[in-house]
């Protein structure tokens, strides 16, 4: 196996994205669950469209606009707090609790780590400050520097230009199997860290292999 000298992450491999769930439930008692699974779907599809139409706009903007429909698909009542609220939730995510131990030890390794994200600059430094986790990442690969969501391989592209290592030297942590499938296409070494035990998506292309958690990534690029 070629050596890892980088590695790509997807922000949701390293921080839980349930606290948006339990805000959904806070704010629409019996509901939130409901809104949080319709208003993640429509994130991702806005963000898709608007990558297809060529009308890109940030993921907070794409975060909102998909809040505000899916409230009205579902006939909530969706008042200028409870919008504020909701929002607010993904600006204090916090990481996984194997996150630390995995990525301090990647980094001690010598492997060069950043996020390559649809999540804005903006996001990805209220989650790493939530989580302690300063220190550990190079900058953030947002696809605002793209203007092109994934799985356009305009935002897998970012990781070759900024690691400044062969593709085949950067192993790429996929959270959605949608993720992994556009990563292996893209041509990286894909390691999917399937935390839902989902099954694997039916693109054409496998993850290298899949884990579920950032240990299992470790034990992967260690060759372990």
């Amino acid at each position: 196996m070629p050596v890892t000298r980088a590695i790509a992450f997807d922000a949701f491999t390293t921080f839980d994205p349930g606290s948006v769930a339990t805000r959904a439930e806070e704010v629409f008692p019996g509901r939130g669950a409901e809104l949080a699974g319709a208003w993640r779907t429509r994130q991702f599809e806005y963000a898709w469209l608007r990558t297809l139409m060529g009308r890109y706009a940030d993921f907070w903007q794409v975060t909102d606009e998909a809040l505000v429909f899916t409230a009205a698909l579902l006939k909530l009542e969706l008042t200028a707090d409870r919008r504020e609220r909701l929002m607010q939730a993904f600006l204090e995510l916090k990481a996984w609790p194997d996150a630390r131990s995995a990525l301090s030890a990647l980094k001690r390794a010598g492997v060069s780590l950043a996020f390559l994200s649809n999540l804005t600059a903006r996001m990805l430094d209220a989650a790493v400050k939530n989580s302690g986790l300063d220190g550990l990442f190079e900058p953030h690969l947002t696809t605002d520097l793209v203007r092109a969501y994934k799985p356009d391989p305009r935002a897998y592209q970012m990781g070759v230009d900024a690691f400044g290592v062969p593709r085949e030297q950067i192993v790429f942590a996929a959270f959605g199997g949608w993720d992994a499938a556009g990563a292996r296409a893209f041509g990286y070494r894909t390691f999917w860290v399937n935390r839902a035990g989902a099954p694997v998506e039916r693109l054409s292309e496998a993850p290298d292999a899949i884990g579920t958690t950032l240990t299992d990534l470790v034990g992967f690029v260690s060759g372990v």
